[in-house]
Protein backbone atom coordinates (compact mmCIF):
# COMPACT_ATOMS: atom_id res chain seq x y z
CA UNK A 1 0.00 0.00 0.00
CA UNK A 2 1.36 3.19 -0.85
CA UNK A 3 0.89 6.01 1.95
CA UNK A 4 3.26 8.38 0.94
CA UNK A 5 1.29 11.68 0.07
CA UNK A 6 -1.90 10.00 1.48
CA UNK A 7 -1.91 12.17 4.77
CA UNK A 8 -5.03 12.44 5.95
CA UNK A 9 -6.12 16.18 5.74
CA UNK A 10 -9.05 17.42 7.97
CA UNK A 11 -11.38 19.99 5.91
CA UNK A 12 -12.74 22.20 7.64
CA UNK A 13 -16.58 22.35 7.19
CA UNK A 14 -17.88 25.07 7.52
CA UNK A 15 -20.17 26.16 10.54
CA UNK A 16 -23.89 25.84 9.94
CA UNK A 17 -26.49 28.28 11.00
CA UNK A 18 -29.72 27.46 12.98
CA UNK A 19 -32.94 29.12 14.45
CA UNK A 20 -33.26 28.53 18.15
CA UNK A 21 -36.72 29.06 19.63
CA UNK A 22 -37.82 28.10 22.99
CA UNK A 23 -41.30 27.81 24.26
CA UNK A 24 -42.59 27.66 27.73
CA UNK A 25 -44.11 23.68 28.68
CA UNK A 26 -45.90 24.83 31.68
CA UNK A 27 -48.50 26.85 29.55
CA UNK A 28 -49.75 23.14 28.44
CA UNK A 29 -50.64 25.15 25.38
CA UNK A 30 -52.96 23.23 22.66
CA UNK A 31 -50.86 21.49 19.61
CA UNK A 32 -52.18 24.23 17.71
CA UNK A 33 -51.89 27.32 20.18
CA UNK A 34 -48.22 25.97 20.92
CA UNK A 35 -47.92 25.67 16.49
CA UNK A 36 -49.27 29.12 16.00
CA UNK A 37 -46.79 30.94 19.07
CA UNK A 38 -43.91 29.12 17.84
CA UNK A 39 -45.02 29.72 14.34
CA UNK A 40 -44.54 33.65 15.36
CA UNK A 41 -41.29 33.41 16.97
CA UNK A 42 -40.03 31.70 13.73
CA UNK A 43 -41.42 34.73 11.46
CA UNK A 44 -40.57 37.74 13.82
CA UNK A 45 -36.75 38.52 12.56
CA UNK A 46 -38.12 38.09 8.86
CA UNK A 47 -41.31 40.25 9.97
CA UNK A 48 -38.92 42.79 12.07
CA UNK A 49 -36.44 43.32 9.07
CA UNK A 50 -39.41 43.56 6.55
CA UNK A 51 -40.95 46.42 8.92
CA UNK A 52 -37.72 48.22 9.07
CA UNK A 53 -36.98 48.50 5.20
CA UNK A 54 -37.98 51.15 3.00
CA UNK A 55 -41.16 50.91 1.55
CA UNK A 56 -42.61 51.59 -1.86
CA UNK A 57 -45.80 51.66 -3.05
CA UNK A 58 -47.15 50.61 -6.38
CA UNK A 59 -50.06 52.31 -6.76
CA UNK A 60 -52.97 51.26 -9.47
CA UNK A 61 -53.42 53.62 -12.52
CA UNK A 62 -56.98 52.98 -12.81
CA UNK A 63 -57.83 53.98 -9.15
CA UNK A 64 -54.61 55.25 -7.45
CA UNK A 65 -55.04 52.61 -4.79
CA UNK A 66 -52.10 50.59 -3.41
CA UNK A 67 -51.99 47.58 -5.25
CA UNK A 68 -48.16 46.37 -3.45
CA UNK A 69 -45.37 47.46 -1.56
CA UNK A 70 -41.75 46.76 -2.64
CA UNK A 71 -39.72 46.63 0.44
CA UNK A 72 -36.37 46.94 0.68
CA UNK A 73 -34.54 44.27 3.03
CA UNK A 74 -31.12 44.22 3.92
CA UNK A 75 -29.89 41.02 5.17
CA UNK A 76 -26.47 39.67 6.50
CA UNK A 77 -24.97 37.65 4.04
CA UNK A 78 -24.69 34.71 6.45
CA UNK A 79 -28.57 34.37 7.14
CA UNK A 80 -28.97 34.87 3.57
CA UNK A 81 -26.70 31.79 2.36
CA UNK A 82 -26.78 29.62 4.58
CA UNK A 83 -30.23 29.59 6.22
CA UNK A 84 -32.31 31.41 3.61
CA UNK A 85 -30.99 29.69 0.84
CA UNK A 86 -30.05 26.60 2.70
CA UNK A 87 -32.37 24.17 4.78
CA UNK A 88 -34.11 26.51 6.89
CA UNK A 89 -32.53 24.36 9.93
CA UNK A 90 -34.19 25.47 13.33
CA UNK A 91 -34.23 23.69 17.05
CA UNK A 92 -37.08 24.39 19.40
CA UNK A 93 -36.63 23.61 22.76
CA UNK A 94 -38.74 23.71 25.92
CA UNK A 95 -38.74 25.87 29.06
CA UNK A 96 -39.92 24.52 32.29
CA UNK A 97 -41.39 28.09 33.19
CA UNK A 98 -40.89 32.23 32.90
CA UNK A 99 -38.09 32.16 34.46
CA UNK A 100 -36.57 29.46 32.79
CA UNK A 101 -37.25 31.21 29.56
CA UNK A 102 -35.66 34.41 31.03
CA UNK A 103 -32.60 32.78 31.72
CA UNK A 104 -32.20 32.47 28.02
CA UNK A 105 -32.79 36.09 27.26
CA UNK A 106 -30.12 36.55 30.27
CA UNK A 107 -27.39 34.06 28.16
CA UNK A 108 -28.22 35.86 24.98
CA UNK A 109 -27.24 39.25 26.26
CA UNK A 110 -24.54 38.05 27.82
CA UNK A 111 -23.16 36.77 24.30
CA UNK A 112 -24.09 40.27 23.14
CA UNK A 113 -27.66 39.51 21.27
CA UNK A 114 -29.92 41.88 21.43
CA UNK A 115 -33.73 42.11 21.89
CA UNK A 116 -35.38 43.34 18.91
CA UNK A 117 -32.66 42.44 16.58
CA UNK A 118 -31.33 39.16 17.34
CA UNK A 119 -34.06 37.47 19.56
CA UNK A 120 -37.96 38.61 19.79
CA UNK A 121 -40.12 38.08 22.76
CA UNK A 122 -42.98 36.59 22.14
CA UNK A 123 -46.31 37.23 24.03
CA UNK A 124 -50.08 35.77 23.50
CA UNK A 125 -52.69 38.54 22.94
CA UNK A 126 -55.09 35.72 25.67
CA UNK A 127 -58.07 36.08 23.28
CA UNK A 128 -58.39 31.86 23.08
CA UNK A 129 -56.61 29.10 25.62
CA UNK A 130 -53.97 31.36 27.53
CA UNK A 131 -54.89 33.52 30.71
CA UNK A 132 -52.79 36.82 30.89
CA UNK A 133 -49.72 37.31 33.41
CA UNK A 134 -49.73 40.94 32.70
CA UNK A 135 -51.51 43.96 31.55
CA UNK A 136 -49.97 46.93 29.53
CA UNK A 137 -51.19 50.35 30.06
CA UNK A 138 -54.28 50.26 27.81
CA UNK A 139 -55.49 46.57 30.26
CA UNK A 140 -54.37 44.59 27.37
CA UNK A 141 -53.48 40.92 29.16
CA UNK A 142 -50.40 39.43 27.54
CA UNK A 143 -48.81 35.97 28.48
CA UNK A 144 -44.87 35.20 26.95
CA UNK A 145 -44.99 32.22 25.29
CA UNK A 146 -41.95 31.74 23.47
CA UNK A 147 -38.16 33.56 22.48
CA UNK A 148 -37.28 33.42 18.99
CA UNK A 149 -33.84 33.91 17.81
CA UNK A 150 -32.67 35.25 14.24
CA UNK A 151 -30.84 32.35 12.35
CA UNK A 152 -27.08 32.15 14.76
CA UNK A 153 -24.44 29.96 13.65
CA UNK A 154 -24.48 26.85 15.51
CA UNK A 155 -21.81 27.46 18.04
CA UNK A 156 -23.89 30.95 19.40
CA UNK A 157 -27.28 28.61 19.30
CA UNK A 158 -25.97 25.53 20.85
CA UNK A 159 -24.07 28.22 23.95
CA UNK A 160 -27.94 28.59 24.65
CA UNK A 161 -29.67 25.57 23.25
CA UNK A 162 -27.49 23.21 25.78
CA UNK A 163 -29.20 24.63 28.78
CA UNK A 164 -32.54 23.44 27.34
CA UNK A 165 -34.09 20.41 26.37
CA UNK A 166 -35.84 19.55 22.85
CA UNK A 167 -39.38 20.49 22.53
CA UNK A 168 -41.32 16.85 23.76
Amino acid sequence: MNTQGSEASEVKKPEGMRQLIIARKDLQMSPGKLAAQVSHASMAFIANMLRNGGVDEELSMDTGDVEAYHINVTMPPDIYNDWLNGIFTKTICEAKNRNHLMKAITMAEELGLQEGKDFFLIKDNCLTELEPEEYDENGTGRTLTCIGFRPLPDSIAHQISRKYQLYR
